[in-house]
C-alpha cells in the first residue's frame, strides 16, 4: 500500500458562519479563523477543509456561488483569505477549500447570461428543457423540495435544478463549461491550497433523456437519483478533471458522493484510474432511516452499522481509501445521534472518537466535536434557519403530518444541528460573536465550550489530542488490516487492526448498560498493552472483561 501524506492526516472542517466572529456582526469569518489557528495546531490537525466562502446570495448558505474567484463579503475580503492560507502554512497545516460545481447560484454571471434567450452562447452552461403539456420536463424532486424544475417565463423553458431553484445544475456535457471549472480550480490551485472537497460530486453527469424517476410511494414528485448519481460520464468526467488539473499539483481531493457503494468507491479512489483519493459516503449515516428518507426516523441497529463499516473497510483496503467521519455540516451532532448527549456524553464522545479513530481511512473532525458539542432543541421552527429543514416543515404540513413529529425528525436530524456557534467560552454568546449570532447558540454552552475543555486534562478535547497523536505515531492505526469481532453482538462493537506482526484490539460499548466482552482464544493481551482508554483500563488477562457503560479501550500487542 502507498503511503502518502494524505492518508496520514486528520481534518478539521470548518464551517465558518458558525466557527469565530471577529468584527461584531454575528457571522463567523475568515479573521476569526486566523484568530483560532493555534487552538487546532493545538489538537494536532494536518488539514483544515474550509467550507464555501466565496461570493454568494446564501441561499443555501454559500453552497449558492455566484462569483467563484471572489470571497463573501460577510467573510471578508481576498486578503483576509490570502492571510489565512499563509498563517496555516505557517503552523505547518494544509488547507482544502469547497469545490462546488454540480450547480452555481441563479446569480452567477454564466446564468444570468444563460436566461436572456435559447441562442446566448451561455444557454448550454446550464441544463434547459421545454415542459410537457404545460408541465416539468419530468417528475424528479429536488432534494430540498418540491419540483427539480424552475419554469423561466422569458424564454418559456425549465432549468433543472435538483437543489434550491437558487442553484441551476450546471451542464458537464458542454466542454466549455468543464473547461471554466478546470481553470477556476487551477487559479485556487496556483494560489497554493492543498486540494479540494468536491460537494456531490458524483451528481454532475445526467443520463440521456432525462427520464421519469419511480414513485412508489405515489407522491407529488418522483425519485430521479438513478438519473444523476453516478451517472453515464462521471469516471470520464472525473478522469478528465484529474488529468486536466489534479494531477499537476500534490493535493488531496476527497468527493462528496451521496448514493455510492462500495465497488463504485473502489473505482473513484483507485490510484490506477487517476481520479479521487477518498469519497465521503452516506451508507452509515442512512441507518437510522426509515423507508421515506433522513426525516423518517427508526433507532439505529449496531449490528447494521457493523455491516456497513466493516464491508467498507475490507472494500476499499489495498485499492481504495477511507474517509471517516460521523458528523458534518449536514448531520446532527455525532454524540447526540449515535452517543447519549445527557448522563454519559463526556464518555460516550470519547467512545464515538476511538471507534472512529481506529479505523483504517483520513479522519474528519467537525467544529465542536472536539469538545462535545450537542444538538440544538430550538423552542419555534421560526428560529431555525436551514432551507432544507424549513421546507421538510412546510411539507409535512402540508401533507397532514402533526406539528410533534416534524418537530422531533428536526430536533434529531435537521441540519441547524451542526449549525449553532462554536462554543468557545462561558462568556456572552459562548464568545462567538459580540453581535447578535446569526443563529442562536445552544444553551449549554456555559458547560460545554473549548476554554473549558482545554483547561481539563481528561477533557474530550484531550482524548482527541491524544488519539490524533496516536494515529501519528504508530502505523498500524494508518495503514493495519481490519477484522470485525463479534458481528451479532447488539451493543459491543469490536475489532482487530493487524500491521507487520503487531495487532491493535479496538472495544467499544455502544449502550449505557455493562457489557460482557468474551476474548476470542487466539487473542492475547493484558492490561499493560492498553494504547488508550475512555476509563479505568479494564483488564483481559482473564478471558472476559466488562465494558462500562460507553466505554472504549484499544490494546496493542504482537
Amino acid at each position: 500500500m502507498k503511503k502518502t501524506w494524505w492518508k496520514e492526516s486528520v481534518v478539521y472542517q470548518i464551517y465558518p458562519r458558525s466557527f469565530n466572529d471577529s468584527n461584531g456582526d454575528g457571522i463567523g469569518d475568515i479573521p476569526g479563523i486566523i484568530e483560532k489557528l493555534d487552538y487546532l495546531k493545538e489538537l494536532g490537525i494536518d488539514v483544515i477543509w474550509l467550507s464555501p466562502v466565496y461570493q454568494s446570495p446564501n441561499d443555501d448558505n454559500g453552497y449558492d456561488i455566484s462569483d467563484y474567484q471572489a470571497i463573501m463579503d460577510d467573510f471578508g475580503t481576498m486578503s483576509d483569505w490570502e492571510n489565512l492560507l499563509d498563517e496555516i502554512h505557517k503552523r505547518e497545516m494544509k488547507l482544502i477549500m469547497d469545490l462546488v460545481v454540480n450547480h452555481s447560484s441563479d446569480e452567477h454571471a454564466w446564468f444570468a447570461e444563460s436566461r436572456k434567450s435559447k441562442d446566448n452562447p451561455y444557454r448550454d452552461y446550464y441544463i434547459w428543457r421545454p415542459g410537457h403539456d404545460g408541465e416539468a420536463p419530468n417528475n424528479w424532486a429536488a432534494t430540498f423540495g418540491g419540483s427539480a424544475w424552475d419554469y423561466d417565463e422569458a424564454s418559456g423553458e425549465y432549468y433543472l435544478h435538483l437543489f434550491s431553484k437558487k442553484q441551476p445544475d450546471l451542464n458537464w456535457e458542454n466542454p466549455k463549461l468543464r473547461n471554466e471549472v478546470y481553470d477556476m480550480m487551477k487559479w485556487w490551485l496556483d494560489k497554493g491550497i492543498d486540494g479540494f472537497r468536491m460537494d456531490v460530486i458524483n451528481f454532475i453527469s445526467k443520463a440521456e433523456g432525462l427520464p421519469d424517476g419511480p414513485n412508489p410511494h405515489n407522491k407529488k414528485y418522483g425519485d430521479g437519483s438513478q438519473y444523476f448519481m453516478n451517472g453515464p460520464r462521471i469516471h470520464e468526467f472525473l478522469h478528465e478533471m484529474n488529468k486536466e488539473v489534479i494531477s499537476n499539483y500534490d493535493v488531496m481531493t476527497v468527493g462528496e458522493m451521496p448514493g455510492v457503494n462500495v465497488e463504485q468507491a473502489i473505482e473513484y479512489t483507485d490510484a490506477s484510474r487517476d481520479e479521487l483519493q477518498m469519497v465521503f459516503q452516506f451508507e452509515h449515516m442512512d441507518l437510522d432511516s426509515g423507508p421515506e428518507g433522513k426525516w423518517d426516523l427508526k433507532p439505529l441497529d449496531l449490528r447494521d452499522l457493523k455491516e456497513s463499516i466493516s464491508r467498507w473497510q475490507t472494500g476499499l483496503h489495498g485499492t481504495g481509501w477511507n474517509s471517516l467521519y460521523m458528523n458534518n455540516h449536514d448531520q446532527p451532532r455525532m454524540v447526540s445521534r449515535f452517543g447519549n448527549d445527557k448522563e454519559y456524553r463526556v464518555t460516550s464522545a470519547k467512545m464515538l472518537a476511538t471507534f472512529l479513530h481506529m479505523l483504517q481511512g483520513t479522519p474528519y473532525i467537525y467544529q465542536g466535536e472536539e469538545i462535545g458539542m450537542t444538538n440544538i432543541r430550538f423552542d419555534s421552527i421560526k428560529d431555525y434557519k436551514d432551507i432544507e429543514t424549513l421546507n421538510y416543515y412546510r411539507d409535512a404540513l402540508n401533507e397532514g403530518k402533526s406539528e410533534e413529529d416534524i418537530m422531533q425528525s428536526i430536533y434529531t436530524k435537521g441540519r441547524d444541528n451542526a449549525r449553532t456557534p462554536m462554543q468557545w467560552n462561558d462568556e456572552v454568546n459562548a464568545g462567538f460573536t459580540s453581535g447578535t449570532p446569526w443563529i442562536a447558540v445552544n444553551e449549554n454552552y456555559k458547560e460545554i465550550n473549548a476554554s473549558k475543555a482545554v483547561h481539563d486534562p481528561d477533557s474530550i478535547f484531550h482524548y482527541y489530542k491524544k488519539l490524533i497523536s496516536l494515529r501519528k505515531q504508530y502505523e498500524i492505526i494508518q495503514y493495519g488490516d481490519y477484522e470485525l469481532l463479534l458481528p451479532d453482538h447488539t451493543e459491543i462493537y469490536a475489532y482487530t487492526r493487524s500491521y507487520e506482526g503487531k495487532k491493535l484490539l479496538v472495544l467499544t460499548n455502544f449502550s449505557d448498560q455493562e457489557q460482557v466482552f468474551t476474548k476470542p482464544g487466539e487473542l492475547q493481551f493484558d492490561a499493560d498493552q492498553v494504547l488508550v482508554s475512555n476509563g479505568v483500563v479494564a483488564s483481559l488477562e482473564t478471558d472476559e472483561v466488562v465494558l462500562r457503560p460507553y466505554e472504549a479501550v484499544v490494546y496493542l500487542g504482537e
